[in-house]
């Protein structure tokens, strides 16, 4: 080959976008979705990358990133991607360092603040967080105070921010929205709520009807009211609060091109098809939301500082364990 040719390829290959040249080898993703989705996303994956080999690890988000912090404390990190509930958990990722910069990812169709400025983690889905209950319980609810009322009392559940990363980003944008304050958390447990493990725990009573009312994500009970389940969901008259369940690359994996490439593609028009066939707000504004959501425009998101929440989250986990136990 002439050698002038041979520098041409070369020089071409190493500029053309990672995520071209990841065609082979391994990845570990670590996640918080639920088991189905995750397949999917990594079947789909695969059919457009069918060299690379992806496993997942799941876990609620506290305990996946447990899990991960305790790795790299011994100096072995098993995972290359995390896909998790929160950008709060990501900014304290981001802040010691763990998570790789992706600044060739193309997120030119998205809105502004929707993903990190320095492309160190990237919004994949818009999960909000509203009202659950059972199309047999004696009120419908339409506002976060109606779950303080004498009719519902020892009817409600909620998850608990100590299992769940969705549950604490609610709890601070509650408590920084209503001008209750974590009051609105005290008169909730004086009312009879209880904290249970996670999302998925809540979805199980309300529907089976051991409790009538929760506080959910919303693809969770949208999909299931879908399937026959007798539940129905609010979008509340205060607004929702919501997360972004971003992705990212950690610094520390043992493939970089293969790991641009998975994003690039959760954050493509297809990756973001394959949000909504799995029933969930995409993140991406030119793809459809699911069958059973409102209009973009009519779903109303309470303001939400993500600096803030992770400076303040020890003390908002602490707070609610306070009033609900550990």
């Amino acid at each position: 080959m002439n050698i002038i040719i041979r520098l041409f390829l070369i020089a071409a290959f190493a500029a053309a976008p990672a995520a071209l040249r990841a065609q082979e080898g391994k990845l570990v993703l670590y996640t918080s979705q639920p088991n189905q989705d995750a397949q999917q996303t990594i079947d789909a994956f695969k059919a457009k990358y069918p060299k690379v080999d992806v496993t997942f690890v799941r876990d609620g988000t506290p305990r996946i990133v447990a899990k991960l912090r305790a790795e790299m404390e011994a100096g072995a990190a098993q995972a290359d991607l995390l896909l998790i509930a929160d950008a709060v958990t990501m900014e304290d990722l981001k802040k010691e360092g763990r998570l790789l910069p992706f600044p060739e990812a193309d997120v030119s169709a998205y809105a502004p603040g929707m993903h990190d400025k320095d492309k160190t983690w990237f919004a994949t889905k818009l999960i909000t967080t509203g009202i659950i209950y059972n199309t047999k319980a004696p009120t419908q609810p339409q506002s976060w105070t109606d779950l303080l009322k004498p009719e519902v009392k020892g009817q409600i559940v909620m998850p608990s921010p100590l299992a769940s990363g969705a549950a604490l980003i609610h709890a601070a944008t509650l408590t920084s929205n209503l001008g209750e304050g974590w009051g609105y958390y005290e008169k909730l447990k004086a009312n009879g709520a209880v904290a249970t493990s996670g999302n998925g725990d809540v979805l199980k009573q309300v529907a089976g009807g051991e409790k009538l009312y929760g506080m959910v994500v919303d693809f969770m009970a949208i999909r299931e009211k879908a399937k026959g389940a007798p539940v129905a969901f609010v979008f509340p008259k205060e607004g929702v609060s919501a997360i972004g369940e971003p992705v990212a690359i950690l610094k520390s994996t043992k493939n970089p091109d293969a790991a641009r490439a998975f994003v690039s593609f959760v954050l493509s028009k297809d990756g973001q098809e394959l949000a909504l066939k799995q029933g969930y707000v995409p993140a991406h504004p030119q793809v459809a939301l699911p069958a059973g959501f409102p209009d973009r425009k009519d779903i109303k998101l309470m303001p939400f500082e993500p600096a803030k929440a992770l400076a303040d989250a020890k003390a908002n986990t602490q707070k609610f364990s306070d009033i609900f136990g550990p």
